[in-house]
């Protein structure tokens, strides 16, 4: 490409090139752009347009103005009827005279456009990005250089704006694996991994906090045979049932995780007391366990799950250990409800 500059454009793009190397997104890196193509153009307002053609909107994303047309930044108005599509649609680059070629527009009527010039703000693919544009509310010849600087310009960007576009797709992607790593599928709760990491992070908390960290362990009492009677999809149902009461029944800033099989981990946080929090809790979690599930062309009526619950004592640290008490105290609840009958 052979840009028409004149020489004290030299130093210009110069600062351009600066800018480019140092800009960290898209904002950073247009705005230099736009101040350079209005010395060049000498059209008081550069803006760079973003399109949705899924929703037909597009958007002033980005904007400068330097004269009394004012093009407002973060504006949306529908692609079908605007400058920038008829300009690509019929294939016009540059005009002078709006009101005679597009007399018929509202936008342009609205602010007084007279000269205007457009390029296209494509993806590798050809896609349709948006609009690189200047305009002005008085006539004006196009500049030299303007042409090419627009052409250059607008390949910058729709290469910043796809960059963009993937890394927020691996961002996206990324958070996904994440959520995926610490929930569990099928009821959507915290899985172990997670139950574990925020185990950690609680403790370290209420240390700082002089709070306790009760940690229930509950064991649904009788599952096997609700498998073996109903089959494995109303097992299934169960579970995620019982994963929605026993978080129902919590306050919302506890933590309700399924750790594996037909076990459930529960974390709560309070004071530190003499064990009365910990006594109320699994009588909770006892309450919050039992009731009538539908099954899907089946009902149980359920006593109940065995509950343990142990607190964090000062300086605890080891989850694995905390969580074995727990595990050991639903145990111990569990034989002390099969002596009773």
């Amino acid at each position: 490409m052979v840009f028409r500059l004149a020489p004290d454009m030299t130093d210009l793009l110069a600062r351009v090139a600066d800018s480019l190397a140092r800009s960290n997104g898209l904002d950073a890196l247009t705005r230099p752009l736009l101040a350079l193509l209005e010395q060049v153009s000498g059209l008081e307002s550069t803006y760079l347009t973003t399109l949705d053609e899924a929703t037909g909107v597009q958007r002033v994303h980005i904007a400068r103005n330097s004269g009394a047309l004012t093009i407002t930044e973060g504006i949306e108005v529908s692609w079908g009827d605007t400058l920038c599509r008829r300009a690509i649609d019929q294939d016009v680059s540059y005009t002078d005279d709006v009101p005679g070629l597009w007399g018929d527009s509202d936008a342009a009527q609205a602010l007084g456009i007279v000269t205007y010039t457009t390029t296209p703000v494509r993806g590798q693919d050809g896609r349709l990005l948006g609009t690189l544009c200047a305009a002005s509310r008085e006539r004006r010849p196009l500049a030299p250089g303007t042409r090419d600087l627009l052409t250059l310009f607008s390949r910058v960007i729709g290469q910043q704006m796809e960059l963009e576009a993937m890394l927020r797709r691996l961002q996206a992607a990324n958070e996904e694996l994440a959520t995926h790593a610490s929930t569990d599928a099928l009821t959507g709760l915290p899985n172990r991994r997670a139950l574990r990491e925020a185990l950690t992070e609680r403790l370290q908390e209420a240390y700082a906090a002089r709070r306790q960290i009760h940690v229930g362990f509950v064991d649904l009492d009788g599952f096997k045979a609700i498998n073996d009677r109903h089959g494995h999809d109303a097992g299934d149902r169960f579970l995620r049932a019982m994963a929605a009461k026993l978080t129902a029944s919590m306050r919302p800033g506890d933590l309700v995780g399924r750790y594996g099989g037909d076990e459930f981990v529960v974390l709560f946080d309070a004071p530190a007391d003499d064990g009365s929090t910990a006594r109320q809790l699994r009588e909770r979690l006892e309450a919050g366990s039992r009731g009538r599930f539908d099954l899907g062309g089946a009902t149980v009526d359920y006593a109940g799950a065995s509950v343990g619950v142990v607190s964090s004592a000062v300086g605890d640290t080891d989850v694995d250990a905390l969580i074995a008490r727990a595990d050991a105290a639903m145990y111990a609840q569990k034989q002390a409800r099969r002596a009773a009958g």
